[in-house]
């Protein structure tokens, strides 16, 4: 009995595909850091982990994984996701980069699927942008802290937004607007600086979970590509807004679809790397390509040297 076969109702093939998955995880202060435990536990083969942060004595409310010997080391957050994942599952391929995820976009493009935990409106819709040009589906989650009137009360409330080319986006949500970023000031909130909670995290994060792995692994025949979830704790209710049963269908206007891919992409720099013609396109790349890459189903039938070099030369570019 292998330690993932109470979730084999995933499918026959879901130990491979949970595998050959990479996912990018963008802030791991809160809620991500309850995704990247969940991503462990779950099996998933790849991580790139992106935070320019070290943990304080302010993180441990809600970041799972952290001790105080953590902070006392002002050890990076990346590193403390690491040791989170390895200790689950020794064999996965994580790559840290303690920096703005802007510095490091070439190691997320590997990404078959980003979730950002980040908090301000703005990194929300360029990380999003980013996502879109290059055709990865973006997982985003918020909360935030509202005061209510003036008893003292407060409302924690939250969303997870599944954002995928060519579905409704952040901005067709409502999630970004233009207001909100103009009236935007590094204020998260009404109760101090940046209020966050485990729990709330620790919901929104197991949302997302629960939307990459229908996204992949469709256990109930009906993939997702677009999902909207907003969470109420003080009512303990989590529920599917009407401006999301509104846009459901319609095509995102704001991110155009011929906008997409690298500007600097050259496809005869790809070409250039072999010749079809005096050797077989099976013996020039020893890598198999894993069958759930959304390039793959691009490429299928009669395009798989183009995959593979393809796959190759995004691969070259990698640091």
């Amino acid at each position: 009995m292998s330690w993932l076969d109470r979730q084999s109702f995933l499918g026959s093939d879901s130990d491979r595909v949970l595998q050959d998955l990479t996912v990018g995880l963008v802030g791991l202060g809160g809620g991500n850091s309850h995704v990247v435990q969940q991503l462990a536990h779950l099996g998933i083969g790849g991580f790139v982990l992106v935070d320019d942060d070290v943990i304080s004595e302010s993180n441990l409310n809600r970041l799972v994984g952290g001790t105080w010997d953590d902070v006392q080391e002002a050890r990076p957050k990346t590193e403390i996701a690491k040791r989170v994942v390895l200790n689950v599952n020794p064999n996965a391929r994580v790559g840290c980069h303690q920096a703005k995820w802007q510095e490091v976009a070439e190691h997320l493009r590997a990404s078959d699927i980003i979730i950002g935990g980040v908090d301000r409106i703005i990194a929300k819709s360029e990380l999003e942008a980013f996502c879109r040009r290059f055709l990865i589906p973006y997982i985003d989650m918020g909360m935030d802290v509202h005061r209510l009137g003036d008893a003292g009360d407060f409302l924690v409330a939250g969303q997870v937004v599944l954002s995928s080319p060519g579905t409704p986006c952040l901005r067709c949500l409502g999630v970004v607007t233009e207001s909100s970023l103009t009236q935007e000031a590094g204020q998260y909130g009404d109760a101090g600086g940046k209020p966050q909670v485990v729990w709330p995290n620790g919901i929104l994060a197991s949302t997302a979970v629960g939307l990459l792995v229908q996204l992949f692994t469709p256990w109930h025949g009906k993939p997702v590509r677009s999902a909207y979830f907003a969470y109420d704790a003080n009512e303990g209710t989590t529920i599917v807004p009407d401006r999301f049963r509104r846009r459901v269908g319609k095509i995102c206007g704001h991110y155009p679809t011929e906008v997409v891919g690298d500007p600097r992409f050259d496809i005869r720099a790809v070409m250039s790397q072999f010749d079809s013609s005096t050797e077989p396109c099976e013996d020039i790349f020893a890598t198999p390509v894993p069958s759930e890459k959304w390039f793959k189903k691009i490429f299928a039938g009669g395009g798989r040297c183009l995959l593979r070099a393809t796959q190759r030369f995004f691969r070259s570019r990698e640091v």
